[in-house]
């Protein structure tokens, strides 16, 4: 197949995070399949208009802000209907409404919508906006083929009206090989943050937790890796708390640091609003670390509650803060939840997510009756 690919942003792109991980893993295990594969995202600066990335072609085009505008003449100069015979729209922000215009094939892949979460993200005029974008969905993409990454996503695309039979669901996969158990001597003190700083991941709400807890004596630390635009409000709350000394900010590190603190930290801790699976969680859990998590979209998907990790209300400070001070006090659930948690994150593997979105690539690309509406 020719396969075009429309994501926002590329794997290189400094703010790429779990929805940029999950596309280009499939698509590089189909370029190594013999695909030809050509992926568009928003220009960078630092990095070339054009490259290569484990076999999959990389343009970089318009800018941040504007992309979803100039996305669509970009992509027809490429002439899609003789040179492409899939569009895989990865549908994770505003969207492009590639079915309305592409004249290939398309198949929507959509790791979450952000749906109200955008108001207590950004500015109330953008997040009106994504919103209003987003309310086009059901009619722009009807009859278009659906992949979801979690149950969580797929009854959220019900829940805005698009068939439940256009839809399947293909959870995420994680590298096995790299994500594996360390040496058994984590640290009781030390909870871990993995990802992008935004207010909807809920950090604020880890180190307010972690606050509560130095209160009542409970001696312990939060290592945040990650960056975002939130990261200074975050910097800000750790000082009015006085916790300068028990929250450290190790930015944007490399993977080796990663799982140097995935193995290393009692539990890794995840109140976010909404995802749409939870790819952090599952590598924690790989590395034999359970989760805190908010009981939330996606997140409850990722984490099995009370076998793997711990589900909390989201936003209950008091819950979030209790269960990690009786699990840093709790050696033994500690072991039992990340024995746990090792078993579950075995069952996903990337090859087999490849191979599943493979099978629904080459059935909606067989399609060539699309016609663009």
């Amino acid at each position: 197949m020719r396969i075009l690919a429309l994501n926002w942003r590329d794997p290189r792109n400094p703010e790429a995070g779990g929805a940029e991980v999950h596309l280009h893993e499939i698509l590089k295990r189909s370029a190594a399949s013999g695909h030809r594969v050509t992926q568009i995202s928003h220009a960078v600066t630092g990095l070339p208009a054009e490259e290569w990335i484990d076999g999959v072609r990389i343009l970089r085009h318009g800018r941040r802000n504007t992309f979803n505008f100039t996305l669509k003449r970009f992509a027809l100069s490429l002439d899609i209907g003789s040179n492409f015979d899939l569009v895989i729209e990865d549908l994770c922000k505003v969207p492009f409404y590639s079915p309305r215009w592409s004249p290939a094939p398309v198949l929507t892949v959509v790791p979450h919508l952000f749906g109200t979460t955008a108001f207590r993200e950004v500015a109330f005029p953008l997040a009106l906006y994504v919103n209003f974008m987003e309310s086009f969905i059901p009619r722009a993409y009807r009859g278009s083929r659906f992949v979801a990454i979690s149950d969580s996503t797929k009854r959220d695309l019900v829940r805005r009206g698009i068939s439940d039979g256009e839809i399947s669901v293909i959870p995420c996969g994680i590298d096995t090989a790299f994500y594996t158990p360390g040496p058994p001597d984590p640290d009781p003190a030390t909870f871990l943050y993995v990802g992008r700083l935004k207010k909807y991941k809920g950090i604020q709400m880890i180190i307010t937790a972690l606050g509560l807890l130095r209160q009542t004596g409970t001696d312990c630390s939060l290592v945040v890796l990650g960056s975002g635009d939130y990261e200074g409000e975050l910097r800000k709350l750790t000082a009015r708390l006085g916790l300068e000394g028990s929250v450290s900010f190790e930015g944007f590190v490399a993977q080796e640091r990663k799982l140097h603190w995935l193995r290393r930290a009692w539990a890794a801790v995840f109140p976010s609003e909404k995802e749409g699976w939870g790819l952090t969680v599952i590598e924690a859990n790989a590395c034999g670390t359970p989760v805190i998590a908010s009981d939330s979209d996606g997140l409850r998907d990722s984490v099995r509650n009370g076998e793997t990790g711990i589900l909390v209300p989201h936003g209950d400070l008091e819950a979030l803060a209790s269960e990690m001070g009786k699990l840093s006090a709790d050696p033994a659930r500690r072991s039992l939840l990340g024995n746990n948690g090792i078993k579950w994150a075995g069952s996903f593997d990337w090859d087999i997510t490849a191979e599943r979105m493979l099978r629904v690539m080459e059935e909606t690309a067989s399609s060539r009756s699309h016609v663009p509406r």
